[in-house]
This record gives C-alpha cells, structure tokens and sequence, in this order.
C-alpha cells in the first residue's frame, strides 16, 4: 500500500520528569495545542490525560492525537521550525516520549 495518499495519525505520549511543577505542565500543553493554529498541515489535534484502570500505562500521562492528510503533510510538521521549537522546550521536561505513527483503517 503507498501510504502517500492516505490519512495518518500521528500520536505523541509524554511521561515527566518528577518534579516538573503544574505551571510546566500547562505551559506545555498549552504550546502543543497552539500547534494546530500555526502549522497549516494538522488536520485536527486532539488530547487528553491518561484515566485507564488497566495499571499499563508506563508512566505516561499525556496523549496528544493529530491528523495529517498524508505522509507528506506528517513530514513537512515534523521539520516545521515552530514543531522544532516546541519539541526543544519540552524535551528538558520529559522522563520519556513515546510516538506512533498510522495510516488510519477502518473495519
């Protein structure tokens, strides 16, 4: 399958660091949201923090979900200088990150 023409979703999980202080955290999230309103290329951005019972998280908290058209919108954000720069300010923050790209199926 040529993934060029189809929908990707491009997940991004963030566990902290401990002691990165609530004002961080929603600086952070903040910035990431605001990723949608300056990349042209994001389809749609949505996210949430971690409420599974399942004890299976490890670590992480933060999910932010995105949307992009094709693999070459995907790329072009992933090298966008305001996603280098967010990617920058986070990183110190971060006890890990964890990041999963798909073509979107569905049954």
């Amino acid at each position: 399958m040529n993934d060029n023409r189809f929908m990707i979703r491009h997940s991004v999980l963030f566990s902290f660091k401990d002691g990165t202080d609530e004002a961080s955290i929603d600086k952070i999230e903040n910035e990431f949201k605001h990723l949608e309103l300056v990349i042209p290329e994001i389809v749609n951005l949505e996210w949430g923090l971690n409420n599974s019972p399942e004890g299976k998280t490890k670590g992480f908290t933060h999910m932010f979900l995105l949307t992009f058209n094709n693999v070459y919108d995907r790329d072009s954000y992933l090298i966008h200088p305001k996603h280098q720069a967010f990617s920058s300010m986070v990183g110190p923050f971060l006890e890990d990150v964890l990041v999963f790209d798909y073509v979107i199926k569905s049954a």
